[in-house]
């Protein structure tokens, strides 16, 4: 269903990060990069080659809001996937972002992806 679309992970919890992981892979995704904090997502942005990006709203060191402020400048096709609601201040920057409430079946996670980068074409 991916079919070799790269993905950028921005997860802190280590079973959610192996476990989204694995589903990706299982879709014929390639994860890139999981990143644990801000920092390392950031980095991760800058270096590496990347089609889409699946982002918990909480990671070790800070909100994401850097993050998705570096992805919407990018053009990333985004989904979050968090076990909290979007903020509304998120919300009203990032009218396009799929917030997704955790737990999720991974066949929805995958979909998301696709109809991201569908809007984003």
């Amino acid at each position: 269903m991916l079919s070799g679309i790269r993905v950028l992970i921005g997860e802190d919890e280590v079973l959610i990060a192996a476990a989204l992981s694995q589903a990706l892979e299982d879709a014929e995704g390639e994860v890139v990069g999981v990143a644990c904090s801000v920092r390392e997502a950031r980095q991760m942005i800058k270096q590496l080659p990347f089609d889409a990006a699946v982002l918990d709203l909480h990671l070790t060191d800070s909100e994401v809001t850097p993050v998705l402020e570096a992805l919407h400048a990018r053009k990333a096709p985004t989904v979050v996937y968090s076990g909290s609601e979007l903020p509304e201040k998120v919300r009203v920057r990032h009218p396009e972002l799929v917030a997704l409430r955790k737990p999720v079946l991974p066949g929805r996670i995958v979909a998301e992806i696709l109809r991201a980068r569908r809007k984003g074409a």
